[in-house]
């Protein structure tokens, strides 16, 4: 594989931590609420020798009881198959291996929120805990909610430090290559919300 291809493929992993950071096994869903799969998407950007480099994740789930008019009583779980992630062809066989994500190890990325805050004006702020390849860090996700026609549809983005969660390990670890930062977007259209 030529340099380039690996460059992208670690490029492409720091991007889908950044994503998994989104990801976690729910423990209070409500059945009721339920995800639009094919009109959401989680997507993530790593600069790589200077340059964007875009990916996303194919499979993620969420399992929430959120209620805007209740958020402090509300939880969010989401959780990401990180051999999903893809953002080339020749990257993304790299992106399993255990300098990267690890995926025959740890194949999820988990997000499991701690507390969920009302800002007003249909903005909320989600704390919680992410784990990737076996290490939690406590992180803050910023989200705007917007309802229409019983659909819900929540949107957000933040950025991550990959090498935090040891991903881009080895000789990847030089951000000069692949730089440390991750920025983090995702829309995630749910059913089953009640109205704010």
């Amino acid at each position: 594989m030529t340099s380039l291809v690996r460059l992208r493929a670690l490029s492409f992993a720091a991007a889908c931590f950044a994503l998994a950071s989104l990801s976690q096994p729910a423990s209070a869903a409500d059945p009721a609420i339920t995800l639009v799969a094919p009109q959401s998407e989680v997507g993530f950007t790593i600069k790589q020798l200077g340059v964007p480099v875009n990916g996303h994740f194919k499979r993620f789930g969420v399992q929430t009881n959120f209620n805007p008019k209740s958020p402090q009583t509300s939880q969010v779980a989401l959780r990401f198959e990180l051999a999903s992630a893809t953002v080339s062809a020749d990257a993304d066989p790299e992106l399993g291996k255990p300098d990267w994500f690890a995926t025959a190890k740890f194949p999820q990325a988990t997000f499991a929120s701690t507390g969920i805050k009302a800002l007003g004006g249909g903005k909320f702020e989600v704390a919680g805990k992410l784990n990737i390849k076996g290490t939690s860090r406590d992180v803050v996700v910023p989200m705007q909610l917007a309802q229409a026609g019983g659909v819900s549809t929540v949107t957000g983005g933040f950025a991550l430090k990959r090498l935090d969660f040891k991903v881009g390990d080895g000789d990847w670890t030089d951000t000069s290559i692949v730089a440390n930062d991750v920025q983090v977007k995702f829309k995630l259209v749910l059913q089953g919300v009640p109205a704010q």
